[in-house]
């Protein structure tokens, strides 16, 4: 997961009136800002279904989170060189995380998070030796492990960093805890990844894409009657060494940022998982990304 873990309290949820009809409950998640959108209701109702979906949102973000020592992720670590079994929640995100591995041949892999021990994306200009990436390539590629659904054997070393679909996991979560106590339109948004279930009365809802570079400045507004949209981009996440910008996307098989990708890719689809995958999909094949889009057939907006 994105960001150091928290364990918020319920206190840490507070409401918002935007517009007529439309309360905002609000709350921190996976170093992100995320909001429940709920359209006509009552503060206290507003309160409980937000406290739903926040709370699956910190559950998601403690089992998962690799900056925790009592996380999922953390056990599994531990147990390395050890075939252990996980439970079914954790076997359902290996089996999808296997999937995409396949399908992108290899560009999608959960096992590249150890490359953040050479880059450290913080806006400065210090690029890392190439032997220090050398050095980690061999602990990446998720072939390396034996994964038998719901068996797995980690290899010593080897890490594995769920943080590429967890927090659109979470989005596809918490819209199914509430879909099952609400039919009143309802958007959860987290982070920027979102997913509604359909417009309130007033119309569509808007949905504002930020310009890369700026702080949370919009570019285009888009309207989403329902489904979901994920974004994908390094406006905050890069280093710059002699007028060359390094994007934190790293290609998993060279252990070096991808070339030429566009600064931020949106796309939408019916579910945040799906979305958040295509949206990273794209910056991962770079110069290709609109032309990758195209293949898929999804609605996606570039910005350069």
């Amino acid at each position: 997961m994105a960001g150091k873990a928290s364990n918020a309290p319920d206190e840490a949820l507070r409401v918002e009136v935007r517009g007529e009809n439309l309360l905002a409950v609000c709350f921190t998640a996976m170093a992100s800002p995320c909001e429940t959108l709920l359209s006509s209701t009552v503060d206290a109702a507003a309160l409980e279904l937000g406290t739903l979906v926040a709370q699956e949102a910190w559950r998601v973000e403690k089992k998962f989170s690799r900056y925790r020592n009592d996380s999922v992720t953390a056990w599994i670590h531990e147990n390395r060189g050890t075939r252990i079994e996980v439970d079914e929640e954790t076997a359902s995100l290996i089996d999808f995380a296997s999937q995409c591995f396949d399908l992108s041949d290899g560009l999608f892999d959960i096992t590249s998070g150890v490359l953040r021990y050479a880059w450290k994306f913080d806006g400065s200009d210090r690029i890392p030796e190439a032997a220090a990436i050398r050095h980690l390539l061999p602990l990446v590629g998720f072939e390396k492990l034996e994964w038998q659904s719901p068996r797995l054997l980690l290899p010593a070393g080897m890490e594995l960093d769920f943080g590429g679909i967890g927090k659109e996991y979470a989005v596809d979560r918490a819209y199914d805890l509430l879909a099952a106590r609400r039919s009143a339109p309802f958007l959860v948004n987290f982070g920027g990844d979102l997913r509604a279930n359909r417009s309130p009365s007033h119309g569509p809802w808007q949905v504002g894409i930020e310009r890369p570079d700026t702080d949370r400045t919009a570019k285009m507004i888009l309207d989403l009657e329902h489904g979901a949209l994920a974004t994908s981009g390094d406006s905050r996440r890069y280093l710059l060494k002699d007028g060359v910008r390094y994007g934190h996307i790293l290609d998993p098989r060279t252990g070096w940022p991808v070339w030429h990708a566009p600064r931020s890719v949106t796309v939408a689809a019916s579910s945040c998982t799906e979305a958040g995958l295509l949206s990273t999909l794209a910056l991962l094949h770079g110069a290709r990304a609109r032309e990758y889009l195209e293949e898929q057939g999804v609605r996606y907006w570039l910005l350069q």
